[in-house]
């Protein structure tokens, strides 16, 4: 009851929400020619340009709708707000498993590429970006929902952990799009790959993305549109099915024993100093 109590108390985050997600649906999808191919701008992405608008944090005038309570209160919320995407991958994985075996090895080989995260950002960012722990989040994975809710329950979003990885999954919302679209016009457009490699990359666990990605592929190779969505879906597919458990027993343990071999030292240096 108490619980029930709090949240009606927090009616204008809700409000806010809800006015925030209406808006950003009437938008809609919007399309921008690039080339032979086009960025497809998505309702996600307008959201979190509203809700990161109306922080108090960054412009102080919506500190009277938007308070330090309601802030505060949005983080935890964020790990209830995902659970529905973690138990609809439970119901779209089973359903799907003859498609995924039907992909055959390519699609599950094309799966050790998201471990590529490890190899390419962890030394930018310890080494680079001087980041501390949040580099473990950040770089353990490609920071989408299951990504999430692995830190939240071994961090929780409110450790240095759970920074990394959100604002991985922020600027991913809002800059992965673009990022894709782009890449897939031009690679679809100078034949490098084919495009049946191409649609598979698209599938990488993002919703957006992959409906950014495949939204560019299907208008330069218009002929395929069939072949590349159903590629990019089950490849999708297949990295939510395989991504949580790659991201839970190999990537996180893995980037976890490079960040205390290297810049833990510096940790635990910096910890005994001010006990001394």
């Amino acid at each position: 009851m108490n619980a029930f109590r709090g949240q009606l108390e927090l009616w204008r985050l809700h409000l806010a929400v809800i006015v925030i997600g209406a808006i950003a649906e009437l938008i809609g999808i919007q399309k921008i020619p690039l080339g032979a191919g086009a960025i497809l701008l998505l309702p996600l992405l307008y959201a979190f340009i509203m809700a990161a608008v109306m922080n108090p944090n960054l412009v102080p005038k919506f500190g009277k709708i938007i308070r330090q309570k309601e802030v505060q209160a949005a983080s935890p919320l964020i790990v209830i707000a995902i659970m529905p995407f973690i138990a609809k991958f439970g119901t779209t994985i089973g359903p799907a498993i003859n498609t995924i075996i039907e992909a055959g090895p390519a699609l599950l080989l094309q799966e050790l590429g998201n471990l590529g995260t490890i190899v390419l950002a962890f030394p930018l960012a310890v080494w680079g970006l001087k980041m501390g722990r949040e580099a473990i989040g950040a770089t353990f994975s490609i920071a989408r929902e299951p990504n999430l809710a692995i830190i939240a329950d071994r961090y929780t979003l409110k450790s240095a952990e759970g920074t990394g990885v959100m604002g991985v999954y922020v600027i991913g919302t809002l800059f992965g799009t673009f990022i894709f679209a782009i890449l897939a016009s031009l690679f679809a457009s100078a034949n490098l790959f084919d495009p049946r490699a191409l649609a598979m990359a698209c599938g990488i666990g993002s919703g957006s993305m992959m409906a950014a990605c495949t939204g560019a592929l299907t208008e330069v190779i218009p002929s395929m549109k069939e072949e590349i969505l159903a590629l990019a879906g089950a490849s999708n597919l297949l990295t939510y099915a395989t991504g949580l458990y790659a991201g839970l027993f190999l990537a996180l343990p893995i980037v976890e024993k490079l960040y205390n071999a290297t810049a833990g030292k510096k940790d635990l240096a910096t910890a005994q100093k001010k006990e001394a």
